[in-house]
């Protein structure tokens, strides 16, 4: 029976040389689906004081559909922003260590193979609530982004995570940062770019967002989530070539946002179909961003399942 993730061997590097792993889906979209409204600037990390049982039923649904690696509750989590609800810096330290417990627990119990928890670390945008995320370029100094970087970082790897996921990262600046911020704490990273037109969401190559990884010993897998999946088609292969690390890849479901009429439009253009030209290009991190659901993820790890037994297959011996 597998166990849940805990710090140390294997260690989380080790198992992406072992093979792919799938992630979960968009965990805010799986809670409002059970009913919880996520209007709040601190938008699913709100339920880790007001319902936790709730993100840790959002985590079991993803872990039952097939998912190997959860991804957690902290994504919009700040001190400011947790500090304008009444919490102070103890308690919120409390909640983002929380946000990992909560993964943990999901797993616990659960036959099949290991699973693991990545601590999610969103850009500074994603606490503005304003969709900054997606510009980026805040008009912030490098010290200034540091600063309001470090602390969360420090938190959440103490909490024990087996992996810190910076993601949704928009600018190549702010990257460099994370990069320099996690240095030292003694968990490793993935670096995740959201991406429009081969760019970064503030307008650089994705090439040289991509080539930020291959210096950094910290982190262990590079890429892009949060974007169209026929943007990712084409990110993976590079992000591959240029950081020589493992790609981790979760694209939206591709629909678009209509901000005018407050709904979603266009259809989906996710496929689990696509996994194995991302496994075969170099992704070891597979997975769903924003209204990509358990369903979803479950046709992933089917698809990852049977590349894997097809290379199986293919061995001699």
């Amino acid at each position: 029976m597998g166990t849940p993730g805990t710090p140390g061997a294997p260690d989380f590097a080790a198992a992406l040389a072992a093979g792919p792993l799938v992630l979960d889906g968009g965990l805010s979209d799986q809670l409002a689906a059970a009913g919880y409204d996520l209007a709040d600037e601190l938008w699913s990390a709100r339920l880790l004081a007001d319902a936790p049982e709730a993100v840790r039923a959002a985590h079991r649904a993803y872990f039952a559909a097939g998912a190997q690696v959860a991804i957690t509750a902290s994504y919009q989590a700040g001190f400011a922003g947790f500090a304008r609800r009444g919490i102070g810096r103890d308690g919120a330290v409390r909640l983002l260590a929380r946000s990992v417990e909560l993964a943990r627990e999901a797993a616990r119990g659960l036959p099949g193979p290991r699973r693991w928890v990545a601590a999610s670390v969103g850009p500074y945008g994603a606490v503005l609530a304003d969709g900054s995320e997606y510009r980026g370029r805040y008009g912030l100094t490098a010290a200034e982004l540091e600063a309001f970087h470090r602390p969360r970082l420090e938190a959440l790897a103490a909490a024990g995570p087996d992996v810190l996921a910076l993601e949704t990262v928009p600018d190549v600046e702010e990257a460099r940062v994370l990069v320099r911020a996690v240095r030292g704490l003694g968990v490793p990273a993935w670096l995740s770019f959201g991406a429009a037109g081969g760019l970064t969401r503030a307008g650089q190559p994705l090439a040289e967002a991509f080539a930020l990884a291959a210096e950094a010993d910290e982190v262990v897998a590079v890429g892009v989530n949060c974007c169209a999946p026929g943007e990712a088609d084409r990110a993976v292969p590079l992000a591959a070539r240029v950081s020589g690390k493992p790609v981790v890849v979760y694209p939206n479901s591709g629909e678009g946002w209509n901000a005018a009429a407050g709904a979603w439009c266009g259809g989906p253009t996710f496929e689990a179909r696509r996994v194995a030209g991302w496994l075969a290009a170099g992704a070891r991190l597979v997975g769903g961003c924003c209204r990509v659901g358990p369903d979803a993820i479950r046709a992933v790890a089917a698809e990852v399942a049977e590349v894997a037994e097809a290379a199986a297959a293919e061995r001699p011996g």
